[in-house]
């Protein structure tokens, strides 16, 4: 039996929608020994020298004009990528997107990024056949992410699933799968071996994320956080923000053998399940992941679009609580160093284990190797 391909697509712009297509890429594979996937970030690929300015310039934007990027999510919240705009793209970014289809010959594409989505959906309409699926990584449904070529959406909930249905697409065409993260972050290892082999202490554990671009404005935070040194172990993971791991670094605040200060790293899976408290930027990707781990979230500094609405989702679901102020560090700080809340919430924690293990998101995975196996069987 021949394998299916599977190339599935994503942008730089940010790392959750590529670190989903990875998680699915996983997934597929651990799935079936049929399946055969390829992830690229598209514009990175056709353009090598140009992509990485317009990333650079994007996340300067976000960073020193959050209000702009607030107005502009909203004004263009209910509207798609229109055909200029589309026309646009293919002609200035994606003129060899085609070439790079026809080369790879995918039995289905993926997309995890609106961009891609839309530059894909816009060569189907003139002539390209390949089934074209869209993974929503975020829990909402800005406009862009909707395209008229998308054959299927994969959403994260009932309520995204609703707002795409209000869009006008069909009902047949989505379907409440999650979003993808990795395998590694629905097990959970004796903790014991991940604490020795990262070289961490057995106390009460708080991880900060400041995101993959490392963009968490902690200026007040982190260092208010180091206050609880001696009774908390504190690990910050600042992406590839270099500058300001330096800056921690060098602060003697931080000088501390309870406080860890890492760049980028590929064991997020690991140093939530060794971690007792998750304070982060509420992304798509890493809300899932931590409640795939079931650690308790703190929201921290939410971004204009996306990342406001991942926030008012799990804290509507109780799955986090926004950092609001100092008081509710605090609070958390001293329920981590008191010994029987500290035992309250490991016993929490391992309860809503159970009840997420419902959710194992393989389900996106299962359902493109559906659609993948009924493609087939409809071009046979």
């Amino acid at each position: 039996m021949s394998k299916y391909r599977v190339l599935i697509l994503s942008e730089g712009f940010g790392t959750g929608h590529t670190r989903a297509a990875y998680a699915l890429s996983g997934s597929l594979r651990k799935l079936s020994p049929d399946v055969q996937t390829r992830v690229l970030e598209l514009g990175s690929f056709l353009n090598p020298k140009v992509a990485p300015l317009f990333i650079n310039a994007y996340k300067k934007t976000v960073v020193t004009q959050p209000r702009f990027v607030s107005m502009m999510y909203k004004q263009q919240y209910k509207k798609s990528l229109n055909r200029l705009t589309t026309l646009a793209l293919h002609r200035l970014f994606y003129a060899h997107a085609r070439e790079v289809i026809e080369q790879l010959k995918p039995d289905l594409v993926v997309c995890t990024h609106p961009i891609p989505s839309a530059v894909i959906s816009r060569l189907k309409r003139l002539g390209l056949r390949v089934p074209l699926c869209t993974v929503i990584t975020d829990y909402d449904a800005h406009g862009t992410w909707i395209s008229s070529g998308v054959d299927h959406y994969l959403v994260s909930t009932q309520e995204v699933k609703n707002k795409v249905l209000h869009r006008g697409v069909s009902p047949f065409r989505i379907d409440v799968t999650g979003i993808p993260v990795h395998p590694s972050f629905w097990e959970h290892p004796v903790k014991a071996g991940i604490l020795q082999d990262m070289g961490l202490k057995d106390m009460p554990t708080v991880l900060v994320m400041s995101g993959g671009w490392g963009l968490m404005n902690g200026d007040v935070l982190n260092p208010y956080l180091t206050r609880w040194r001696q009774d908390i172990q504190l690990v910050f993971c600042v992406g590839s923000n270099e500058k300001g791991m330096r800056k921690l670094k060098k602060d003697p605040r931080f000088q501390h053998e309870n406080v860890h200060v890492i760049g980028y790293t590929k064991e997020i899976d690991k140093l939530m399940e060794a971690s007792d408290l998750l304070i982060t930027k509420p992304g798509g990707m890493t809300c899932t992941e931590g409640l795939a781990k079931a650690i308790p979230m703190l929201f921290h500094n939410p971004l204009p679009g996306q990342e406001e609405e991942n926030c008012e989702y799990f804290t509507s679901k109780g799955w986090g609580e926004r950092l609001s102020s100092l008081e509710v560090v605090g609070k958390w700080m001293s329920r981590l160093i008191d010994e029987d809340e500290y035992a309250e919430l490991a016993r929490r924690r391992a309860e809503s284990r159970l009840n997420i293990e419902k959710l194992r998101p393989m389900q996106s995975a299962k359902r493109i190797i559906e659609i993948l196996e009924t493609t087939n069987k409809v071009s046979l």
